[in-house]
């Protein structure tokens, strides 16, 4: 049964109150302690939980979330699905205060190249697997909240060059994709080439001997061209549009 648990004012300064993570998982365990490990932390706060992904859409029309944790393997509606209907509302902005912002990491047990894909083409934010150190889950969390995107490195490169061939199977949307890529500036191309290979703000300046501060600009101005809601969609555009070659 899901279970929304508010515990602070939902309309507290966003630059001062936790983070709020949703716990999507179909065993009370895991729930219990992902729970006891994310409230352990100031800086973040569980606000709902739910068994399955038809409870998770139900949750979160009711109790904002900033971040959800998204169990792939689930009965009824899987976690690909949901994060896809999540996000799907979010987008139409009736997902309640702050909803448009929510970013969903799938959480699996299972290393394989399909459920990884799926999740991304979901838009998906990240993808870790259940067995991360303790760190690197709430590192994820921050770092997905923050706006950046995050792959378990585990999958990241292999998942990416194995799926290759079939992102470039032409297609309108393949098409559209191309088209944006092509209205980047010639700066815009280099920052993107850089995204594309999993560099971060910091290595991109250093790379290109630019402040952090331009990058961050030229990375909002390539999401936005390429309609791309994080780094991750824009990395997949690369695949898809022969930027990136395995």
């Amino acid at each position: 049964m899901s279970t929304p648990l508010p515990r602070h004012d939902q309309h507290d300064d966003p630059g001062t109150r936790p983070i709020r993570v949703a716990l999507v998982d179909d065993q009370q365990l895991v729930r219990g302690g992902f729970k006891m490990l994310i409230n352990s932390q100031p800086d973040l706060e569980v606000v709902a939980e739910a068994g399955n992904g038809h409870e998770a859409v139900r949750a979160l029309a009711a109790v904002s979330a900033d971040v959800v944790l998204m169990d792939v393997r689930m009965p009824g509606m899987d976690g690909i699905e949901a994060t896809g209907a999540l996000l799907e509302r979010a987008a139409g902005g009736s997902a309640g205060p702050g909803g448009r912002d929510l970013k969903v990491v799938v959480l699996t047990t299972f290393d394989l190249d399909e459920y990884a894909l799926s999740a991304i083409q979901a838009g998906a934010s990240g993808f870790l697997l259940k067995d991360a150190p303790p760190e690197e889950l709430l590192a994820a969390i921050r770092t997905v909240h923050r706006g950046d995107a995050v792959i378990a490195p585990s999958t990241t490169r292999r998942l990416l060059d194995h799926v290759a061939p079939l992102l470039r199977t032409p297609s309108p949307e393949v098409s559209r994709h191309t088209a944006a890529v092509e209205s980047l500036t010639a700066r815009e191309r280099e920052v993107f080439s850089l995204i594309a290979r999993g560099l971060s703000n910091p290595e991109i300046a250093a790379e290109l001997f630019l402040s952090e501060a331009t990058v961050k600009t030229h990375v909002g101005h390539i999401l936005a061209k390429l309609n791309a809601r994080d780094r991750v969609q824009a990395v997949l555009i690369a695949y898809e549009t022969g930027v990136v070659v395995p």
